[in-house]
């Protein structure tokens, strides 16, 4: 081989190694973005959902008012609470009282309790939804702690309220017949943990 010329085999095998890398890193960047994406998609899964859920009734899901009935009706129906927090939440979470007994467009104020058991700030979010599933058009909140994220300090606890009330067109809806019970049921997802988290006066949320 002349001096100060290059073997073109060795020369194949470098641009050969060179395009290699380059489509590593190529994968690398992508893989990157795929799991960034992903762990993205999870956060907003919860608040995408029940927004869904808010506007077609789908599961169970509850209304919004922004009003309560003018007259109550004489019909009852017996509202019971169900408290849960999914996996990662270090937290204890229930209702005051386990049930309670309504007219039908009497409006209700009813509490549940959070208490953060962890050493860390900690940020959640609450998804909530009615059985029977065809009672949620009819099941209408007015003021809810799950209307925005909970923060808890370690050990601190919360008592979060709830307003809502049954729509009169309950008693005048075929498949509400014979439904003398609905449970509202909450649960209580962990959140990207707060950069600062101030703790709500006097030991409750906002109403």
């Amino acid at each position: 081989m002349a001096a100060g010329r290059e073997d073109p085999v060795e020369t194949d095998a470098r641009a050969t190694e060179r395009r290699r890398s380059g489509s590593h890193r190529v994968v690398a960047v992508c893989c990157a973005a795929f799991v960034m994406a992903m762990v993205g998609a999870a956060y907003a899964a919860v608040p995408l959902y029940q927004m869904f859920c808010q506007v077609t009734g789908f599961g169970g899901a509850t209304r919004v008012a922004g009003a309560a009935p003018a007259v109550p009706l004489e019909r009852t129906v017996e509202v019971r609470f169900d408290a849960n927090t999914a996996p990662g939440l270090d937290w204890s979470f229930e209702p005051e009282v386990r049930s309670v007994t309504v007219r039908v467009g009497e409006t209700k104020l009813a509490y549940y309790r959070a208490h953060n058991r962890g050493a860390e700030p900690v940020t959640a979010a609450a998804t909530y939804n009615v059985t029977p599933a065809q009672s949620g058009y009819h099941f209408a909140k007015m003021q809810c702690f799950c209307f925005t994220d909970q923060t808890l300090q370690p050990g601190e606890t919360l008592e979060m309220p709830v307003v809502f009330f049954v729509d009169p067109a309950f008693a005048e809806d075929p498949e509400m017949n014979g439904v003398k019970t609905i449970t509202l049921s909450y649960t209580f997802f962990p959140k990207a943990a707060p950069l600062a988290a101030g703790k709500a006066k006097d030991g409750k949320a906002p109403l």
